[in-house]
């Protein structure tokens, strides 16, 4: 399945916390929509490998996304080297995405910038021939992803540019409370930064932050990884 958009995250729960939003909204405008959890996020203080693959699943039904894989590399250990970059290279010319969204470049947890780099690194490395990969047996095509950007997690990023994501918020919402183990519930104690109330707070915050900043009430920002071609015509 070709897709229009891939979003990666290096666990289950970043592409919802982040740009479920925008996923919701490409989605209902007909795009084909998929998503790559890089890790099972097994070191989670709550929850397990397999719980937290049944939340995933649920927000999956949620967002309404094509498909939903997960690369099974390791939680908190991973590294940006060959081996990790084979295996996403192999994904990217699999699913031949128009645009791929990832982790945020800087951030509080290590492995998102760490995530981010290994997308960018095999975003470049997929569109190269001498690479060579297999889908069930057979050569793959090269793939030349045309945009790659990155999304904006707990550490403030200023966007370089802001989607429009408030007939959806409601839905995201929705996605993200089937992470049932993560996020906050008032007949469990919270022992953790985002399973805390104040953490979902924070999230509504950020959100009307950045609709604010483009005058609606909730937007989604993003990091572009190259400069982007705008014809001053579209704003007139």
């Amino acid at each position: 399945m070709k897709l229009d958009i891939l979003a990666i995250g290096a666990h289950p729960d970043d592409v919802e916390l982040s740009c479920g939003g925008t996923l919701i909204k490409s989605i209902r405008a007909g795009k084909k929509v998929g998503i790559l959890d890089l890790t099972k996020g097994e070191l989670g203080t709550r929850g397990s490998a397999s719980i937290r693959a049944n939340e995933a699943a649920a927000a999956q039904h949620v967002l309404g996304v094509s498909i939903r894989e997960n690369l099974g590399i390791e939680d908190g250990w991973f590294q940006n080297n060959k081996d990790t970059q084979m295996k996403l290279i192999q994904k990217i010319r699999l699913y031949q995405p128009s645009i791929i969204l990832a982790n945020a470049i800087d951030d509080r947890h290590p492995d998102h910038p760490r995530a981010a780099a290994l997308v960018k690194d095999a975003v470049f490395l997929a569109g190269l021939q001498k690479i060579i990969t297999k889908e069930r047996g057979v050569v793959q095509d090269i793939h030349r992803t045309k945009y790659l950007f990155h999304y904006i997690q707990y550490r403030h990023i200023k966007p370089d540019f802001v989607v429009d994501v408030t007939p959806y918020y409601e839905d995201k919402m929705k996605a993200l409370q089937c992470y049932k183990t993560q996020f906050y519930n008032p007949d469990e104690e919270s022992n953790t930064l985002i399973s805390s109330k104040k953490f979902l707070d924070f999230l509504d915050g950020r959100s009307r932050e950045m609709g604010g900043s483009i005058q609606v009430e909730h937007g989604e920002g993003f990091l572009s990884d190259v400069p982007l071609q705008l014809d001053l015509n579209t704003f007139l």
